[in-house]
């Protein structure tokens, strides 16, 4: 068997200057699920066939809202879609403002290639309608030729209508007041405490404006020199820059051999040592033919053959201070594979030398 191909990526593990705004989100402002059921028309016969029967049905009640009444078991449509529309509303959105919608196919249509989105209403989790959703549906893939000799290109059932939605209505985002909260992006300790001293060093006079309350939470208060200038506050403080904190975590994918660790991640002094013992046995079926004129048959026969193969042991010393990088390079030295690498590194965390989580997807 091919071993499985390493691919190593240096991730800095050490604490870097980022900028609040990558790091928190004002509480209350947050995006909203959008979604909606609508039709796609316009299709070159990739649609919906009779097997579907919402999709006729709801072309026939939008006739009948037209004036044209016709029965939907009688429809035979092969260039209509029926799709759910999504969407994602960002905080502070005004009306008139245009969103990206995605169409989904529900039905058993083909393709929604060259089909345009009719006017959806998209509605949030409260029911209310938010937006309208309508215009040329965008598919990133397409399907060619018919029967069994069709070739189906990435996934033509699904497709975006870029800026095809207008906000009708504004979401329910909290503008921040004398008082905002803000919350990580993810959650944690030193992070928080950090971004509460920088706040405090930057526009504290007497009483700090900052305080964690948790990992994931912090309280600010608009300091008096921004007292009618909140906008102002929020924008000048997400320009601030602290040294955000990671744990240190070693991810792993077992089905591709890929490895994503921090070059500052470190490991105690350990001797690895890896030789495999391959044993391999092979079954040969021979045919015996019996002796001319005789009276004996003939009969398949196995073979076998046992080979035991047992590779030199191949040592590894780490010292004091070395690091995961430096030690999949070794690995990679001495001819190891990616299946070997994740077998030492686990081992290594068992056996407490790795100071680094690890996280197996």
């Amino acid at each position: 068997m091919k071993p499985a191909i390493l691919i190593f990526a240096a991730v800095a593990a050490l604490a870097e200057p980022a900028r609040i705004k990558d790091l928190v989100a004002i509480e209350g402002a947050r995006d909203n699920q959008l979604f909606g059921y609508g039709l796609v028309v316009g299709l070159k016969g990739t649609g919906d066939t009779q097997l579907t029967l919402f999709s006729t049905q709801s072309l026939a009640n939008l006739l009948s809202r037209m004036g044209v009444i016709i029965n939907p078991t009688q429809m035979q449509v092969r260039d209509l879609a029926a799709v759910m529309v999504t969407a994602t509303l960002p905080a502070f959105a005004q009306p008139g403002t245009k969103i990206d919608v995605t169409a989904a196919a529900i039905g058993d249509a083909k393709s929604l290639q060259g089909g345009v989105l009719l006017l959806t209403p998209l509605k949030a989790a409260d029911g209310q309608v938010y937006a309208a959703a309508q215009g040329p549906v965008v598919t990133g893939g397409f399907i060619a030729g018919g029967g069994g000799n069709a070739t189906v290109v990435n996934h033509p059932t699904v497709g975006r209508t870029p800026e095809g939605a207008i906000v009708e209505r504004a979401p329910p985002s909290i503008a921040p007041g004398a008082h905002f909260k803000l919350q990580l992006l993810h959650a944690d300790f030193i992070t928080a405490a950090r971004i509460a001293d920088a706040l405090n060093k930057r526009y504290a006079q007497k009483d700090p404006v900052a305080r964690a309350d948790n990992p994931a939470l912090i309280s600010v208060d608009v300091p008096a020199s921004f007292a009618s200038h909140t906008v102002e506050f929020v924008a000048d403080l997400e320009d601030l820059t602290v040294e955000s904190d990671r744990p240190a975590k070693v991810i792993i994918n077992e089905r591709t051999g890929t490895i994503v660790a921090g070059n500052g991640i470190r490991i105690s002094p350990a001797s690895i040592m890896h030789g495999p013992l391959t044993v391999e046995i092979r079954t040969k079926l021979e045919v015996s033919q019996p002796a001319p004129l005789s009276q004996g048959q003939t009969t398949v026969v196995p073979q076998t053959v046992v080979k035991a193969k047992e590779e030199p042991v191949k040592n590894i010393i780490l010292g004091k201070g070395a690091t995961v990088e430096e030690l999949v390079r070794a690995l990679q030295a001495i001819g190891s594979t990616a299946r070997d690498v994740i077998a030492i590194l686990e081992n290594l965390r068992a056996a407490g030398a790795l100071e680094a989580e690890i996280e197996i997807i």
